[in-house]
């Protein structure tokens, strides 16, 4: 077997190579599901993709025989950091064959890289932010990939837990069944907010009406996801490219947010399912990919929970249900029949108690790493 060679990314046909790289990786797999090309070469541009002005990053290739074989990036969020008070260093977007080699050069070189910057700890697979694609799923695999989640095989895991990497945090994904009525309790509540006037619902049925809220609602993800492990606030700019970005495959009829005397308190995201156009046209927007995209979503069954928050002095309030209540009605109406939470932190007992309240089963399960870079370990 010829030596592994890494290599740092630094022209057009090596990023090319990293970015197409999981295909080929996948080719005989046809389960796999690819990942839209046009947000990859964003992404992955320095120059263009702005989290690269608080984060240091690096892409790397693993050679064998002149062939590209693994990928991985590393990265420093220093916002998150600062902010957090950490040195955690992150590797993401890994892939690779089956091949313990590969991946050990890959995770030493990021390793390295890492301790380099002056990090002690290194967690991963976790990007820029909880909104990029986190951990490598462990559990689950007998369903489809998520478009929203990791795509990786079985074997990766244990690779990456061969190389010392151990249990970080996990994430879950519920799948529930479309209820044909809700709850009662859930009933009950709506109707007495309802009642007392207090909270306006605002629904939507173009995306012209939505464009006023954007910036708002990303404003209100910013105070309410504060918490939430891996989350790093947009600031402006990044608010308006987040929006630009996501809203030629919104479905206004998905959006659901509160008010309470003109000022937003609560918001809810949902989506149909867009895996099936996605696999349909390989990843591949243009020319005729986004059409085929939105044709597909109009016959998906499953509605995927995006985004939801809820000013944190007035959660407990019943704002939650106004909205469950009024995205229930807009999955009935489209003939809905499942419901997929996303990806829910293990922790988060609020969002699973009200997953297993509708019945909702956990069907999939990430995992993301940690290792200690101390030189002492």
């Amino acid at each position: 077997m010829a030596e592994i060679i890494i290599k740092e990314v630094l022209t057009r046909k090596e990023l090319r190579e990293f970015i197409y790289l999981p295909s080929k990786v996948h080719k005989n797999h046809p389960d796999w599901l690819p990942p839209i090309y046009m947000d990859e070469w964003l992404l992955f541009n320095k120059k263009k993709n702005r989290s690269y002005q608080y984060a240091d990053a690096v892409f790397y290739l693993a050679y064998n025989d002149n062939k590209p074989v693994g990928r991985i990036m590393g990265l420093v969020n220093n916002r998150y950091n600062s902010i957090q008070n950490e040195k955690n260093g992150r590797f993401c977007f890994m892939e690779c064959y089956n091949d313990q080699k590969v991946a050990h050069s890959l995770l030493e070189k990021v390793e390295e890289w890492a301790r380099q910057k002056g990090m002690t700890k290194i967690v991963g697979p976790l990007g820029f932010s909880d909104k990029d694609p986190q951990g490598f799923q462990i559990e689950g695999f007998e369903l489809p990939y998520l478009f929203t989640a990791a795509t990786n095989l079985p074997y990766l895991p244990k690779i990456v837990e061969s190389e010392g990497y151990t249990k970080e945090v996990d994430l879950v994904n519920y799948n529930i069944p479309m209820p044909e009525q809700l709850p009662v309790v859930y009933t009950k509540a709506y109707e007495r907010i309802s009642r007392s006037g207090e909270y306006e619902i605002i629904e939507f049925k173009s995306k012209k009406e939505i464009k006023p809220f954007i910036i708002p609602v990303l404003e209100l993800m910013n105070e309410t996801f504060s918490e939430i492990y891996g989350f790093v606030p947009l600031n402006d700019k990044e608010k308006e490219e987040f929006a630009k970005r996501y809203l030629p495959l919104i479905d206004p009829e998905f959006i659901k947010v509160v008010r309470n005397k003109g000022h937003l308190i609560g918001f809810v995201i949902a989506m149909p399912d867009l895996s099936a156009g996605i696999k349909a046209t390989k990843g591949k927007l243009f020319p005729f990919g986004l059409v085929r995209i939105l044709k597909e979503m109009k016959k998906s069954k499953k509605m995927m929970l995006m985004l939801g928050g809820i000013k944190k002095d007035l959660r407990g309030q019943g704002i939650d249900v106004l909205m469950a209540v009024k995205m229930w009605e807009s999955a009935r109406k489209n003939k809905m029949t499942i419901i997929d939470s996303h990806l829910v932190l293990e922790n988060n007992t609020r969002m699973r108690a009200e997953c297993e309240r509708l019945d909702g089963k956990v069907v999939k399960r990430f995992r993301i790493y940690q290792k200690s870079l101390r030189e002492d370990n």
